[in-house]
């Protein structure tokens, strides 16, 4: 939890209508599990001490009263179990039968929040018992204070605030409160709430819980908070209606963790929140707290008058293994809209080339086609904007350039790919022209560095550029973002193009798109070389064959796994995290893959090229974004190209010599 992670549950508890000592005890049962297994904050469904089904027995005393002595006995019961915990229970004031939730924590009452807006509709008949709550806040005696002076707060608009991770800012809403269109959660994330914890009796209808869980994770998207819901279960009355028990653990519009009662059995829906990206989403989004948007002169936006009560609570921090499931690829799409995504992604990188082309009226394409990933794909997309300008395939003009690295499978593959893809192929071998170069700077071609190497892309690129004017066409550029992330690419060589294509893809997502075109999109032999391309290392092919004729040069030997690689650069230029967390998370997606060492030396690699190769993405082409990612100088990076990457990777080396 030091690192910003905090392990929380929604809990739904075993339950009879009204008996508030059976329900005690099953929540009790279920605290000392949830804190056993280091959980921090834990909330219960709506109304859970007696039962959100009670009917006409909310107008007798008798239940008020065993309801909150239910209450004082879980609380006193929550000494040292390090969690604070929310509990619904009917709560009298001032005359009045309140739908609240109870926050407590060690041992002490910190708040009661009661419901804000009482559904009386449909099956729900809530203002038949309860008054609705405001948003302005009083302050009631603690009842459980034997001193008498202290007080607690009594309002909707309450945060608990921890003392030693300020990151964590808890408020809480109840039921229908969600569902209405200001919802308080809206005031309480603007007012610094970063979790909202919601106590539930939604019940079970055809339909519903998609609804639901789609309504959640809307909800803490736009608030860019998590977002702890737990439902009312099976246990409630059946007369009318049956209560499902939905659990669900949302963080900034991804759902984490899910659980129904009804046919799991009640119990914890369990996992960590990352308080660490929901503070860095709401940092770089401006316009999250725009209050002068948000409050007018007739009042605050919604309900209440915009003034949070607070109640401090401090957690111990301790560090588990995740529950949560860390993504070992978060740049490619999952889930039921996969192919959709990827057709998507496809279909951006088409639309950017055809305006382009379009734009300056230009009727033909060109681009160096080495038979590697990244030229595939961009021959790819330009057949996809041909066809969407309805112009013939042939006007893409393929150039393929063997040199000194060239192996017979990539050239073979490169031919193929034109010929299948219906596209012109053009052979220029750059070997005498290169080796002129070399005598022309007085450079030994048995000196393999990095002249040997950036002359044959320097070479390649003039080539294509000058084809391009020559046909008045658009040289496609066929880099990808990764290579770009770690500047492995020659500056004014294959760094230079008209047009990136690939310029937002990075290259796990390079794959992923070659593949869904093979598999979906692709025909007899263009299917069948696309995997033949997809079985090839990822090289540059600028250094000789081994003596197999095999690529010898290897880029992945070089700067890292890419699948590594992507990683660190989602969660560094996504979420913002620092190389300690990048470095514990890498290990937890990564385990049995890659071991600690590796992992951090390749993370070094990444800081100190991402740094030092700056300046090649501050003079990079044009291209379509595709992910949240963007490298671009006009997009989402503004980065100066002398800033240094010390303070990055001397936590690297505090934490190895920790080690």
């Amino acid at each position: 939890m030091g690192d910003g992670y905090v392990r929380v549950a929604a809990a739904t508890p075993k339950l009879r209508v009204a008996d508030t000592e059976y329900n005690r005890k099953e929540m009790l049962s279920l605290m000392q599990e949830a804190a056993g297994e280091g959980v921090k904050l834990l909330v219960f469904p709506e109304l859970s001490i007696c039962g959100y089904t009670c009917g006409d027995l909310f107008f007798q005393d008798r239940l008020i009263e065993a309801a909150k002595k239910a209450l004082f006995s879980l609380v006193r019961a929550s000494a040292g179990m390090d969690m604070l915990v929310f509990a619904g229970l009917p709560w009298g004031f001032e005359g009045k039968l309140y739908n609240a939730a109870c926050a407590f924590f060690e041992g002490k009452m910190l708040a009661v929040i009661p419901k804000s807006y009482l559904p009386n509709y449909n099956e729900f008949y809530e203002e038949r018992y309860f008054t609705g709550g405001a948003g302005e806040t009083e302050y009631i005696p603690d009842e459980m204070d034997e001193t008498g002076h202290r007080t607690i707060p009594f309002g909707t608009d309450v945060i608990l605030c921890c003392e030693n991770i300020p990151e964590l800012r808890v408020a809480c809403e109840i039921c229908e409160d969600a569902w209405v269109p200001y919802a308080p959660s809206n005031r309480h994330a603007v007012a610094g709430a970063n979790v909202i914890v919601n106590l539930s009796a939604s019940d079970a209808v055809a339909g519903k819980r998609e609804f639901r869980r789609q309504l959640i994770k809307a909800q803490s998207s736009r608030l860019l908070c998590a977002y702890i819901y737990a439902g009312a279960g099976a246990g409630e009355s059946t007369t009318d209606l049956v209560f499902c028990g939905h659990n669900m653990i949302a963080e900034a519009g991804e759902l984490l963790c899910e659980r129904l009662s009804l046919t799991e059995g009640e119990g914890l829906c369990m996992t960590e929140i990352d308080l660490l990206r929901l503070s860095y989403e709401r940092r770089k989004t401006n316009t999250f707290e725009n209050r002068k948007a948000m409050h007018s002169d007739s009042g605050t936006y919604g309900f209440g008058t915009g003034e949070h009560a607070k109640a401090w609570f401090s957690i111990r921090e301790e560090e588990r293994p995740l529950l949560r499931k860390i993504d070992a690829s978060p740049f490619l799409p999952k889930g039921p809209h996969r192919e959709e995504t990827l057709g998507e992604i496809l279909s951006v990188q088409a639309a950017g080339l055809a305006k382009r082309m379009s734009h300056i009226g230009a009727k033909h394409a060109v681009l160096g086609l080495s038979g590697g990933l990244d030229s595939t794909l961009a021959l790819l997309v330009a057949v996809e904007a041909f066809r969407r300008m309805e112009l013939p395939a042939e006007n893409i003009l393929c150039v393929t350039m063997p040199a000194f690295g060239t192996t017979d499978r990539t050239y073979e593959n490169a031919c193929l790919l034109a010929k299948e893809a219906g596209a012109s192929l053009r052979e220029i071998n750059i070997r005498e022209a290169v080796l002129k170069h070399f005598a022309d700077i007085g450079h030994d071609p048995e000196n393999h560095n990095a002249v040997y190497e950036n002359a044959q892309a320097r070479e390649r690129t003039q080539i294509l550029m000058d084809i391009a004017n020559g046909v008045n066409g658009v040289l496609v550029g066929t880099g990808d973002m990764s290579e770009l992330a770690l500047g492995w690419c020659t500056y004014n060589g294959d760094h230079m193009s008209m047009y990136g294509v690939n310029a937002g893809v990075p290259k796990t997502l390079v794959r992923q798109l070659v593949r869904f075109y093979a598999e979906r999109k692709a025909t007899g032999g263009l299917a069948a070389v696309l995997l033949d391309v997809l079985d090839t290392p990822v090289s540059p092919e600028l250094l000789p064959p081994d003596k197999e004729g095999q690529i010898a040069q290897k880029t992945e030997d070089l700067v890292g796994p890419y699948e590594l690689q992507d990683f660190f650069l989602y969660q560094f230029l996504c979420r913002g995290f620092p190389p300690e967390r990048i470095l514990r998370m890498a290990g937890e997606a990564f385990q049995g893959q890659y071991d600690g060492t590796e992992i951090r030396k390749w993370l070094k690699v990444f800081y100190r090229r991402f740094f030092s190769q700056q300046f090649k993405r501050s003079c990079s082409v044009d291209g379509p974004k595709v992910t949240e990612a963007d490298l671009s100088p006009r997009g989402s990076l503004r980065m100066p190209s002398d800033a240094a990457a010390e303070a990055w990777l001397s936590q690297l080396s505090e934490k190895e010599d920790e080690a």
